[in-house]
């Protein structure tokens, strides 16, 4: 399973929000700036991230964005549902996959609890817990047992 840039960029943008002042926001330009992106493509991440009514503007146009909650109650997969319609590993979970052998498969109980432990993770972890480095962001990289075990 691959997290899709967008979502990357997106929680990185969000906690830029988070840390910023209520009364004044975070203007888009300052986002760009600390995240190294262009305005361009930060667009489409903040119309999505207002799309799905995660922030809005602090005071009207051509003010900076503000949450529209509490970190502590918006989630990681809050943030993931603005640029993704869910999360699957597998097509066979999608619902709207036809396998025929969906029946008899011995291996979609694996792939159903793998799915479901990745879900309750997005929903456990609040921007709050990202803010406040109780999930360590430097936990994603590969261990070296992992990076031995893929040059293989």
């Amino acid at each position: 399973m691959k997290i899709s840039t967008r979502t990357r960029y997106g929680v990185r943008a969000m906690i830029e929000i988070a840390r910023g002042e209520p009364d004044r926001g975070v203007f888009q330009k300052e986002i760009a700036i600390n995240q190294s992106l262009s305005l361009k493509y930060l667009d489409h991440i903040i119309h999505a991230l207002k799309t799905a009514r995660l922030i809005s503007n602090a005071k009207g146009k051509k003010s900076g964005y503000i949450l529209t909650r509490k970190p502590s109650e918006i989630t990681v997969f809050d943030i993931h549902r603005a640029f993704e319609p869910g999360i699957c590993l597998v097509d066979c979970l999608s619902g709207t996959y036809k396998c025929d052998l969906s029946h008899g498969c011995m291996a979609r109980g694996f792939w159903g609890e793998l799915n479901n432990l990745i879900l309750s993770y997005f929903r456990s972890v609040t921007l709050d817990d990202l803010m406040n480095r109780r999930v360590n962001l430097e936990d994603g990289l590969l261990s070296e047992d992992l990076k031995r075990e893929e040059a293989q």
